[in-house]
This record gives structure tokens, C-alpha cells and sequence, in this order.
């Protein structure tokens, strides 16, 4: 069975950085593609960041464009997990991040929740400004 469970949320003042982790367990996910999408209060559930299997030992990362410059994707497959950088935050950025992973090496639209099979529980981020 697999499992996702995220860690590293928590309270932060405006301008401050967090460090998000996901760590996938009853299966190995070494080129899977690996997401972040975050639900604010009264809001839908967006995409922030994939990172992405492009070929050989090569990933490829995409951002939402709020967050470009300031959050970074990276991945330990050795770990099989997934961490999102976060810097510089901003009160916008509070809400409950998921991490998720896709069955598919290859989606259509990695920015897009559907594509991905295998969802965390949710972990908090809030930014106080």
C-alpha cells in the first residue's frame, strides 16, 4: 500500500523559509513524476511544482508562476522522496500543501491534480505577515 506523508509545515513570518518534505513508502517512485499543489481557506486546490523524469538521470522542474524564484522542487530517489523549498514567503502562501506522485512516467499536464494517483494527507503552512 502506498502511503505519501508530508512534514515541515508550520508557522512562519513573512520573508522566512520552510522546508517541505514527502516521503513515499510501499513502492519505489525513482522516476515518477512527484508534485506539490497547495489548498488555501475557501479556495480550490492549485498546482505549485512537478518535477519531472525527462530521460537518463535527468528532471525537469516546473513551477506555478507565483512562486517561481522562490521555491525550488528537488528529489532524493535513494529516499524515494520529494522536498519543496520554500523562501521568502509570503502571507499568500498560507495554506495546506499536498505532496502527490503519478503512476504515468509521462502526463499530459503535470500541473493538473487528476494526473496524479497517489495523494499525502496535507501538511499546514502559515505565513504571518
Amino acid at each position: 500500500q502506498v502511503q505519501l506523508v508530508e512534514s515541515g509545515g508550520g508557522l512562519v513570518q513573512a520573508g522566512g523559509s520552510l522546508r517541505l518534505s514527502c516521503a513515499a513508502s510501499g513502492r519505489t517512485f525513482s522516476r515518477n513524476p512527484m508534485g506539490w499543489f497547495r489548498q488555501a481557506p475557501a479556495k480550490e486546490r492549485e498546482f505549485v511544482a512537478a518535477i519531472i523524469w525527462t530521460g537518463g538521470v535527468t528532471f525537469e522542474a516546473m513551477y506555478t508562476n507565483s512562486v517561481k524564484g522562490r521555491f525550488t522542487i528537488s528529489r532524493d530517489n535513494a529516499k524515494n522522496t520529494v522536498y519543496l523549498q520554500m523562501n521568502s514567503l509570503k502571507p499568500e502562501d498560507t495554506a495546506v500543501y499536498y505532496c502527490a506522485v503519478a503512476n504515468s512516467l509521462k502526463l499530459r499536464s503535470p500541473m493538473t491534480e487528476v494526473e496524479y494517483d497517489y495523494w499525502g494527507q496535507g501538511t499546514q503552512v502559515t505565513v504571518s505577515s
